[in-house]
């Protein structure tokens, strides 16, 4: 994917947030429509996340497909780390733009799930994979801001949460089959034993 370049509603955004600072009185009074000023870049990362879901490799699983578009969005996101943060910070002191937010992911893992859907994956194999990568997205994208200097950038923390994901769930999945065949051991153990063939009708 090709490196970001600021356009000029990107740039607009960065210098609003430099001239409001993190205040949110102050924020709010030289930017009423606060939604634009820091919501105007979700087009784009549903565009860039759709294109490379499009672009993965053929033969990678529903949330491999995922977790290579989260990918590439993550080095654009490297390149834009302090506006990031002040963005972040203005969202967490207002309860409205919280929920603008949740209502931005929840769009990102609708538009995932029909790209995932497009490229044959079905239900509900599509919808689960898109919700869990936007979940990694959106726990990675936490730590990253929150991490110092100089630590790792998005794409490696979301790389090592979805290593983390895998493991979960392969260790789930053997704890499903354990379950279930104690399940059919106990159900062996319990079911009445057959006739012996000495007491058969056919030998009475």
């Amino acid at each position: 994917m090709g490196r970001w370049q600021p356009d000029a509603q990107g740039r607009l955004a960065q210098a609003a947030i430099e001239r409001a600072g993190l205040t949110e009185r102050t924020f709010f009074r030289h930017f009423a429509d606060k939604r634009e000023v820091l919501f105007g870049g979700a087009a784009e990362l549903q565009a860039l996340l759709v294109r490379g879901i499009a672009a993965a490799p053929a033969d990678s699983a529903p949330i491999g497909l995922v977790a290579a578009s989260l990918r590439g969005v993550g080095a654009m996101f490297d390149e834009r780390r302090a506006f990031a943060r002040q963005r972040q910070a203005i969202i967490a002191a207002n309860p409205e733009l919280q929920e603008r937010e949740l209502i931005k992911l929840a769009t990102l893992a609708a538009a995932a799930a029909s790209a995932l859907r497009e490229r044959g994956v079905a239900e509900p194999q599509a919808s689960l994979a898109a919700e869990a990568g936007i979940a990694v997205f959106r726990i990675g994208f936490e730590r990253w801001i929150t991490a110092p200097e100089g630590g790792p950038g998005l794409a490696q923390v979301m790389d090592e949460l979805f290593g983390s994901l895998s493991a979960t769930v392969s260790a789930a999945g053997a704890a499903a089959g354990s379950a279930t065949a104690r399940g059919r051991r106990r159900e062996s153990s319990t079911r009445p034993a057959s006739p012996a063939a000495s007491d058969s009708p056919a030998t009475m």
